[in-house]
């Protein structure tokens, strides 16, 4: 949205810093790339050595690259991590384990799940880091355009191993999802 004086929307009263809202962003994006990791640390542990374990491999891998970048980020702007890593570390990998103990179909059904909520989440963080927005940080901007990609590239990858072929594929699609908005909302003000 542009203005007619040209240029991005003025912050109005009321409208939280740059500050707080960068280190809000930058503190969920790390608990979500750590949650990943973990989901992915469970799908291994009972998939690793089955067709589908090289492609857990690769997606973890990026995922542990995501967290490199939020980590990093993390220190330079001395932003504060969630309170809530330690349920994250359980969740995540209960999650990643239960699915795989499931099929390694639910499993990739899982990864479609968290992946197009991730997608959501991302999207509006571009949003309001874009250029005409008074929370611009092309810095902050260009790690998440990063991510995003590999996350859409992930859940591609699930849908391509039979993510949706999984019995009951809506419900357990949804109820994952609903569990990864309710993260996401906590890790933001936790």
């Amino acid at each position: 949205m542009t203005f007619e004086t040209g240029g991005k929307r003025p912050a109005m009263p009321g409208d939280p810093s740059q500050h707080a809202v960068t280190h809000r962003m930058i503190r969920v994006d790390q608990a979500g790339e750590y949650g990943a990791r973990r989901i992915y640390a469970g799908q291994m542990a009972v998939l690793g050595h089955t067709r589908s374990g090289p492609t857990i491999r690769h997606m973890a891998a990026q995922e542990d690259a995501h967290l490199v970048a939020f980590d990093k980020l993390m220190v330079e702007r001395r932003v504060r991590p969630t309170a809530l890593t330690p349920l994250w570390h359980m969740a995540g990998f209960a999650l990643g384990a239960a699915t795989a103990l499931m099929s390694e179909r639910a499993a990739m059904a899982c990864t479609t799940a968290i992946e197009e909520t991730i997608d959501e989440h991302y999207a509006r963080q571009r949003t309001t880091l874009g250029p005409d927005s008074p929370y611009e940080d092309g810095e902050l901007l260009g790690v998440i355009e990063t991510c995003h990609a590999d996350e859409l590239e992930h859940r591609d990858t699930a849908y391509q191993h039979g993510a949706a072929e999984t019995p009951g594929y809506p419900v357990l699609s949804g109820l994952i999802k609903a569990g990864a908005r309710t993260a996401i909302w906590l890790s933001e003000r936790v």
